[in-house]
């Protein structure tokens, strides 16, 4: 009964697996099909990038010090090049504001998200400040690594939260401190926090407005790596970059479908996760990917995915 309790697309496992797949590769962007007997439809939800285009350049994200930012750079979104390639850098830019958020910025962050989810090129992105010292994804079907290398506090800690992972600087501050304000957290902070940490410690953290330094938050498990701080003030993103690395060589399908396998089963009891992990595991037997896998191990040479 589990299942029928389940919010949405969940709620239809005991209609049978095909409907349950259907959901999954819906999540996953344009053009997935179901595999085997569970295919169905052709799964073809509308492209989104609507009028928002990319900052041109391969190059590493410059940081903003100038207070005179014309609003379209308050969000710098960066392709990096040549062996980045795949990797995305969302770069926030408002020294004036210290990163707080201003309308248009969230208006362009949405649009960002909905540009980069159907992006099939796009295997990691990494959120990160372009302001020195301070941070500050989205529901995007690839990883996504919040680069914390200053202060993370409200909203910037909740973008943080919304990312996949997360890794800071020993000098790094977060925290979600609306209860000074006699407010609470409004953008994502009481459902994500107490789902990182544990409800007991998300509750003693918000009631408190407590600001963590990048030790703390580690040893709490709000972030998986902290770094000591470098000259340049980039340590937390450095890092973010070498994970981006690592999941490059790995299967592009395999990588989305895994995320959303962990996602959706987190929010269910395990029966009905294990039935999604089926769902999404027949996602990828379908693929050229793990046909090219198979025939890489074989000739003992690297894979060369194509995300297909």
């Amino acid at each position: 009964m589990a299942a029928a309790a389940a919010p949405g697309a969940l709620g239809t496992l005991r209609a049978g697996p095909a409907r349950l797949a259907a959901a999954c590769c819906a999540r996953l962007g344009p053009g997935w099909r179901l595999p085997g007997s569970l295919r169905g439809a052709r799964v073809a939800p509308a492209m989104w990038a609507r009028g928002w285009a990319p900052a041109a350049g391969g190059s590493a994200p410059r940081r903003g010090y100038s207070s005179d930012v014309k609003a379209e750079d308050e969000l710098r979104v960066r392709y990096l090049e040549e062996e980045n390639r795949g990797i995305v850098v969302l770069g926030i830019n408002r020294a004036y504001a210290k990163n707080s958020f201003s309308k248009n910025l969230v208006k362009m962050l949405s649009k960002a998200v909905d540009a980069l989810k159907s992006d099939k090129k796009v295997r990691t992105i990494i959120v990160r400040s372009e302001v020195p010292g301070i941070f500050c994804a989205a529901n995007l079907p690839v990883p996504t690594i919040a680069a914390i290398d200053g202060l993370a506090l409200g909203g910037g800690l909740e973008l943080a939260l919304a990312c996949d992972i997360r890794v800071a600087a020993s000098s790094a501050k977060m925290g979600l401190v609306e209860t000074k304000l006699a407010i609470i957290p409004g953008g994502g902070g009481t459902q994500r926090l107490p789902r990182a940490i544990g409800v007991s410690l998300a509750k003693e953290l918000i009631f408190s407005a407590r600001v963590l330094d990048g030790q703390e938050a580690k040893a709490v498990g709000l972030i998986s790596h902290v770094l000591e701080q470098n000259p340049e003030g980039d340590a937390a993103y450095r890092k973010a970059l070498d994970l981006a690395r690592e999941f490059l060589p790995q299967g592009p399908v395999a990588v989305r479908v895994a995320k959303l396998a962990i996602n959706q089963g987190m929010e269910v009891d395990l029966v009905t996760g294990l039935a999604i992990e089926e769902a999404c595991y027949a996602q990828t037997i379908p693929t050229k990917d793990r046909l090219e896998g198979l025939l890489a191990f074989k000739e003992k040479r690297p894979p060369r995915y194509k995300g297909e």
